[in-house]
């Protein structure tokens, strides 16, 4: 399928998802919003892809909704309300319930709505050079989804500071990586498509059923207490025996060769 504002390619088993509006800094419109819905879907269901990687194009990663369009159009926030008021969103590869592995490679600035991408993804890397900020209140938006979002990943006083420090700050990614929002820092950044391709084909070599098992496992328990998350847990886990990767994995390390496993299904 081709889009006007996104790049879909597949480079083995990892499927790779890039923002391609290098020239407003892949600000997103309302255009560019749509495409999320069908791209994450195209990737999710296809067999041959593993794993997805998220990056961006230029010296952008993602600036969040294109405030020009905003500003210029005369319909502003509005065209979003009535999906945000009924939390019908289709952006991330949360909204969109995909199930496998997602890496969000971060290439240079990512601002605003660009932290959804960051808070609804399982890995997080970021070329050494990436620079993060909120700058919703500075343009007169709250900041709520999106540090929602990182309050599972970093201590809340940090959210706290990128939210109200709008864009008069600016986090590096060696102070993302300490804080927990990202998990590693890649130098020199020409390098990061090609380090987040190695991460991606490492995680590939897995069982694709149990690692969808185990996302779900894992996200949910995020919604849940201790007790009701380690019984969803339970469920997932049974929900894997009879399958023929638990077979094939022990069988295959028996036979000292790689695992031959079953395709991966779309949930």
């Amino acid at each position: 399928m081709a889009y006007e504002h996104l790049l879909v390619e597949r480079h083995g088993p990892v499927g790779w998802l890039i923002n391609d509006r290098p020239e407003q800094l892949n600000a997103m419109n309302a255009a560019m919003r749509d495409e999320f819905a069908d791209a994450w879907v195209e990737l999710d269901g296809d067999p041959d892809v593993r794993v997805i990687v998220h990056t961006g194009e230029g010296r952008a990663f993602q600036t969040g909704v294109d405030v020009a369009e905003l500003a210029s159009d005369g319909v502003g926030m509005e065209r979003y309300r009535e999906s945000v008021e009924n939390w019908d969103l289709h952006f991330t590869a949360w909204h969109q319930k995909v199930w496998k592995p997602v890496i969000t490679a971060v290439n240079g600035i990512c601002a605003g709505g660009g932290f959804h991408w960051v808070a609804d993804a399982d890995i997080v890397i970021a070329a050494s050079d990436a620079q993060f900020f909120d700058p919703h209140v500075s343009v007169g938006q709250a900041v709520t989804m999106e540090a929602i979002g990182l309050l599972k990943k970093m201590p809340a006083e940090a959210v706290m500071r990128m939210a109200f420090m709008g864009r008069y700050e600016r986090m590096g990614a060696e102070r993302a990586r300490e804080l927990g929002m990202i998990s590693e820092v890649v130098d020199p950044p020409s390098r990061l498509r090609e380090r987040a391709q190695e991460i991606g084909e490492t995680i590939a070599k897995n069982s694709p059923a149990a690692m969808a098992a185990t996302k779900k496992a894992l996200w949910e328990a995020l919604e849940m207490g201790l007790t009701d998350a380690c019984r969803n847990g339970a469920r997932h886990l049974v929900s894997l025996w009879g399958h023929p990767d638990q077979d094939e994995g022990p069988r295959a390390f028996a036979e000292k060769r790689d695992p031959a496993w079953a395709p991966p299904e779309r949930a």
